[in-house]
């Protein structure tokens, strides 16, 4: 059974830092490219940033960049994303997704991060 767990979200205040962490099971962890989405109420699930399989490749999205970090641990079946100087506006549900190739896609069931005084 394919699972993904996120988990390490929570409030926390403007300036914090948190770190997500995204435990996967029932599939070939490192055949997959990882990423983390996140969606905010009454907006469109956005891409935050992604990371290729053996995590040569990295890309964020534009209003993270400098930010957020993403990592992955192959041997842990467990991909990261750590996030550093937290805006108000970085309040979503953060998700993880796994992808192979345009067949295979997984989600997570995502974990929430509110960033507020």
């Amino acid at each position: 059974q394919v699972q993904l767990v996120e988990s390490g979200g929570g409030l926390v205040q403007p300036g914090g830092s948190l770190r997500l962490s995204c435990a996967a099971s029932g599939f070939t962890f490192s055949n997959y490219a990882m990423s983390w989405y996140r969606q905010a109420p009454g907006k469109e699930r956005e891409m935050v940033a992604a990371i290729s399989s053996i995590g040569g490749s990295i890309s964020y999205g534009g209003s993270v960049k400098g930010r957020f970090t993403i990592s992955r641990d192959n041997a842990k079946k467990t991909v990261y994303l750590q996030m550093n100087n937290l805006k108000p506006e970085d309040t979503a549900v953060y998700y993880c997704k796994a992808r192979w190739g345009t067949r295979y896609e997984y989600w997570g069931q995502g974990t929430q991060v509110t960033v507020s005084l």
